[in-house]
């Protein structure tokens, strides 16, 4: 299972939140995704890394089911 828990902890420690997110280009219906840990494209993980300044582990996990 893909979990997005490493998201929201990234988010908090850079002190941004969804709501900044949203004004810098990921949109509503994908946030809501990520909230839910539902699909999404690499592509938007690739975006959301380059806004963080971050590294795709710090975005997203694999957990066992």
């Amino acid at each position: 299972m893909i979990s997005y828990e490493p998201l929201w902890k990234t988010l908090e420690i850079k002190g941004y939140s969804t709501y900044w997110l949203l004004n810098h280009g990921v949109d509503s219906k994908t946030l809501y995704n990520l909230k839910h840990n539902k699909n999404t494209t690499l592509l938007t993980i690739e975006k959301i890394c380059s806004l963080l300044e971050c590294r795709i582990d710090e975005v997203v996990e694999f957990k066992s089911e």
